[in-house]
This record gives C-alpha cells, sequence and structure tokens, in this order.
C-alpha cells in the first residue's frame, strides 16, 4: 500500500508544470527580487546636480557682468547644494565665452552671463561661430541697466553740453572708451555722436572694469560704460558722470541726468544681462535652473546689493526672455548697418 502510494506521488509530481515542479518553487520565488533591482535602478533618476557648476563671464573681472555673475554664483551655490564658479574667457568682443559655452556639454553644468553683444555680434562680425537664437537656451533675465557717460576729473567737461563742445572743439580727438569692439558702450558712444552732432577716438578695452580703472588714472578722458561698473568710483569722486543713457534718471545715482532730459529726447541704450545655458540642456535643469535664480535675486541682501550697484532687476519667465534675444538679433543689424561700425 505504502509503495503504490509512492509511485502515484511521483507520477503526480511529473505532471505538473515545470516551474511549479518539486524543487523548482524555491528559485522561481527567489529570482523574483534579483530581476526587479535593476528595474527600480533604472527608472531612478540620477541626482543633479552632481558636480560643480561654472558661470562663464566674457569680460574680465570688475565690469558689470562679472559682479552681477559673482553676485548670482554665490546666491546659486547653496541651493543647489554644489559649488558655483565664475570663470572669466575674455577676448574677440565676447566671443570667445559665447563660442565656449554653445559647444559645452549641454548638462546644466556650464552656464552664460550674457548681454547684448550675443545679439549684437552677429552683424558686427565676418565670421562668427554661433547662433544667439539657436545656440542658446535662455534660463532667466536678471537685470537691466543703463550706460553712464563718466569722464576723468581733469577733464574740462563738467555736463553733456560742455562734453559737446570739447569733442566739436577737438575735432576728434578726444578719447571716447568702451568696453570692447562692437560693445553696448562702443556703438551707443556712436549713436550719442550722431545725435548730439561730435565725433571721438574710440579706445576698446576687454571688459568695462579695465576700462574703469585707466579713467581713474586719467589715462583715457571719457567712457561710456555699464553703470554697475563705473558707480563706486563715482560715489567716491574718482571720476565724473555726466549723464545716463536710460530713459529716466537711475536711483543708484538720482543726480546724474539722462541724455533724453539734457536736451536730447528719446534717446535710450540701456544694456540686458541675463543667464543662459548651451542649447539642448533638458527643460527638467533648465526648469530648476529658472526657479533657483529667481528665488536667489528675490532675496533681500542679494536683490538690494544689485540695486545699489546701479542694476534694475529684471522678472519674467524664460519665454519672454526668449522672445527678448529674438527680438534683440532682429534688431540690431539696422543699427549696426546706420552706425558704420564693423569689427574684422
Amino acid at each position: 500500500m505504502r509503495a503504490l502510494s509512492r509511485r502515484r506521488l511521483l507520477a503526480f509530481a511529473a505532471a505538473l508544470p515545470a516551474p511549479v515542479a518539486l524543487g523548482a518553487v524555491p528559485v522561481a520565488f527567489g529570482a523574483a527580487p534579483a530581476l526587479a533591482r535593476p528595474a527600480r535602478a533604472q527608472a531612478e533618476e540620477p541626482a543633479w546636480p552632481d558636480r560643480p557648476l561654472r558661470i562663464i563671464v566674457p569680460v574680465a573681472p570688475g565690469g558689470s557682468l562679472d559682479i552681477l555673475g559673482r553676485s548670482v554664483a554665490r546666491a546659486l551655490t547653496g541651493p543647489l547644494g554644489q559649488p558655483v564658479v565664475v570663470e572669466n574667457h575674455t577676448g574677440a568682443g565676447s566671443n570667445i565665452a559665447f563660442e565656449l559655452t554653445a559647444r559645452s556639454k549641454p548638462d546644466g553644468l556650464t552656464l552664460l552671463i550674457g548681454s547684448d553683444p550675443l545679439t549684437i555680434n552677429p552683424s558686427l562680425y565676418a565670421k562668427i561661430g554661433f547662433d544667439p537664437v539657436r545656440d542658446f537656451a535662455p534660463i532667466a533675465e536678471l537685470v537691466r541697466a543703463p550706460q553712464v557717460l563718466v569722464v576723468k576729473n581733469g577733464l574740462e567737461a563738467r555736463d553733456l553740453a560742455g562734453y559737446r563742445r570739447l569733442a566739436q572743439e577737438t575735432e576728434g580727438a578726444t578719447s571716447l572708451a568702451s568696453q570692447g569692439n562692437g560693445s553696448i558702450g562702443h556703438l551707443g558712444g556712436i549713436l550719442l555722436g550722431q545725435a548730439l552732432g561730435f565725433s571721438t577716438t574710440h579706445v576698446p578695452y576687454r571688459g568695462g572694469g579695465p576700462a574703469v580703472v585707466d579713467l581713474v588714472a586719467g589715462h583715457i578722458d571719457s567712457l561710456l560704460v555699464t553703470l554697475p561698473a563705473a558707480i563706486e568710483h563715482i560715489r567716491e569722486g574718482r571720476i565724473r558722470a555726466l549723464a545716463v543713457t536710460g530713459l529716466s534718471r537711475s536711483p543708484a545715482l538720482p543726480n546724474v541726468p539722462t541724455v533724453a532730459e539734457s536736451g536730447f529726447p528719446g534717446f535710450e541704450v540701456v544694456t540686458w544681462q541675463g543667464l543662459l545655458a548651451p542649447a539642448g540642456t533638458p527643460e527638467p535643469i533648465l526648469a530648476r535652473l529658472h526657479a533657483e535664480t529667481r528665488a536667489a535675486m528675490a532675496r533681500p541682501e542679494v536683490a538690494d546689493n544689485l540695486r545699489a550697484q546701479g542694476f534694475e532687476l529684471a522678472d519674467g519667465s524664460r519665454e519672454s526672455f526668449a522672445t527678448l534675444i529674438r527680438a534683440e538679433a532682429a534688431r540690431w543689424p539696422a543699427i549696426v548697418r546706420a552706425s558704420g561700425a564693423r569689427v574684422d
């Protein structure tokens, strides 16, 4: 009886499907967690950022873009949980920095503080290695700022009318510096001369910082530069401000008149400055960078410091910043042609 029962049991086991056969059950159930682990690992998104970030600044230390870049780097370091360092890459009217950023890996770890030359330079240079619309992903417009016409303390001109007379009397010998060939200061100086009826000798620098230093030292007569690069020297009396190029006075220098109110209504040259990444940077990274940047710029210690330096804080979406860049890229070619400016 016992032998017959054993034969029946073996026959029954042999008839079962393979996964449930005797001895296979522990293997089948034991394998399931091992198969699931890689699937879960693939579903987990890697942490970002997992390495330090760099912000490319296209001018020398001390200029307004450099001041802004370092302010943003400090403000983002905490929220992103990684160091954010500034790298100054000067030369070729900022084109070296623009091309470096455009060719960088679109991983959100290389960012750019861009400004007007990004959209001006394609009209100024015969050969250009980037497209301002196609090759960059706008993150946030950060600030706007007027240019300021400043002169060395030894210059006779005490106001814009006096500067105009001096430039006319010297028949173009008065030197007017800018932060570089094709910069907003360079073009603004041309437009100012056309509006006021005088000519000057243009002296280009690699950024507003070095130009301000030479103006303080008396090596050049005058300079048209973004206000934050010169404001501390103006306040300390080392150089004199004659006019700002916005349509209204700057709250940071309320006693300095505008070019428009000095007898030339409608004259305006205002620079924009913003944060960009290489085109192709993933959307979630761009969204986070925009949110973190906006939050950082809204903090009183950041906002008040930038306003005190002459910046006007901008606000808006990534889409509005992209619209501004497209509009600027379309606007400048006609102005450059009218000014006659060209950089080879």
